[in-house]
């Protein structure tokens, strides 16, 4: 009976999934550094257009103008939560 040898090759690396920053759906991350672009964009609610489809409400929060990238976060979420429940965006203060 023939005995096997170890393996000489070295094992591959096990494959990763896209991060993803956020869980949620409707709500994504934006880091466009050369047009310095950082924050949270959501989309809630779906139109067809004569091209296609396109969001009917849309929202983007950025980390500097809301106080940081978790509270922006936070902020995207209250957003999309209130579009969720009345179907329409809250009033712009």
């Amino acid at each position: 009976m023939a005995t096997r040898r170890p393996s000489t090759r070295s094992k591959a690396a096990p494959k990763t999934r896209s991060r993803s920053t956020s869980k949620v759906p409707g709500i994504s991350r934006i880091d466009q550094a050369s047009t310095r672009t950082f924050g949270w964009f959501c989309r809630f609610g779906y139109r067809p257009t004569p091209s296609g489809t396109r969001p009917k409400f849309t929202a983007f929060f950025g980390d500097v103008s809301n106080g940081g990238k978790k509270k922006a976060f936070d902020k995207a979420m209250a957003w999309l939560k209130t579009v969720q429940r009345s179907g329409r965006p809250p009033k712009k203060k």
